[in-house]
């Protein structure tokens, strides 16, 4: 019996917005599309204050552009939570935002973590994270490329 494709249907599944509408999201979502970005990092904090579970092994999720389109569906592979100093240079390269070291992976997220936006969001005008800043470190495979050939 010939096997069938699996068929998804994205408007069922959570959405997925990496960063915030913009730029940087622009960035993120290509490198999901290629291929190069197959990995992620949350604050612990983000989904504390959000009320939002943890991702689960075999989740999936609607990315969505910076004008909220849905161009992929990813689904999580591994989630683990671990301290800012304990992530390692195979986590930071698979983000694929070109950082070929842990210290310039850090510098970029610290500049995101620390900007006007983030600290809006998550209510507290003077947050910052340090070495021991519980992370959420995902990982995730694109299941659907959703763009119109």
């Amino acid at each position: 019996m010939p096997h069938s494709p699996e068929i998804i249907d994205p408007g069922s599944l959570p959405r997925a917005a990496f960063a915030f509408p913009g730029p940087l999201r622009d960035q993120l979502v290509a490198a999901i599309l290629d291929g190069r970005k197959v990995a992620t990092t949350a604050l612990l904090i983000e989904y504390e204050r959000a009320g939002e579970d943890l991702p689960k092994v075999g989740a999936r999720a609607t990315v969505v552009d910076s004008a909220d389109r849905p161009v992929a569906v990813i689904e999580v592979t591994d989630v683990r939570v671990a301290p800012l100093g304990e992530v390692d240079e195979l986590h930071a390269r698979d983000e694929g935002e070109g950082h070929t070291t842990v210290a310039e992976w850090r510098a970029a997220h610290e500049e995101f973590w620390h900007s006007q936006a983030m600290r809006s969001e998550l209510g507290d005008a003077a947050f910052t994270v340090d070495d021991t800043t519980p992370a959420v470190l995902e990982r995730f495979r694109m299941v659907a490329d959703l763009r119109t050939p």
